[in-house]
């Protein structure tokens, strides 16, 4: 299967080294001051392995260690790191890795793709994106 080839790609230890938005992107998700200006401070690694449709996505920072686990294309109760509890699916389209949450009535998407080696991460809410860039570590 072709696709598979490309979540591989993405495989690999990621660190965060520019991010546009985060801040707002929280803000607008209900994430409190305090907690918004501690994510904005933090440069996490981003730790992603996959066995066949089964995929793990590590977030790890000095603020917080959080890990998604999951099976393409199939939903699941997701928390993230500010608590909260999420409705998620994670599908691989177009070459790009699309975490699609839901809770409260409210829904966010995560896209991460591979663009000149490195991964970048959009963040989209409502009308606010934020966009997150990581170079491979190793």
């Amino acid at each position: 299967m072709p696709a598979m080839a490309s979540v591989k790609q993405l495989k690999g230890r990621w660190r965060l080294v520019e991010s546009q938005g985060f801040e707002e992107y929280m803000k607008e998700l209900g994430v409190g001051l305090a907690l918004r200006k501690m994510g904005a401070m933090a440069k996490p690694d981003c730790i992603i392995t996959c066995d066949g449709n089964n995929l793990s996505i590590k977030t790890e920072s000095t603020l917080k260690t959080t890990q998604l686990n999951c099976t393409l294309g199939e939903k699941f109760e997701e928390t993230i790191a500010d608590g909260r509890r999420t409705q998620t699916v994670c599908t691989f389209t177009d070459g790009a890795l699309v975490q699609h949450q839901e809770w409260d009535g409210k829904e966010s998407t995560i896209t991460r793709k591979l663009k000149n080696g490195k991964l970048v991460v959009d963040c989209v809410i409502n009308n606010v994106t934020c966009t997150r860039v990581y170079e491979k570590v190793e």
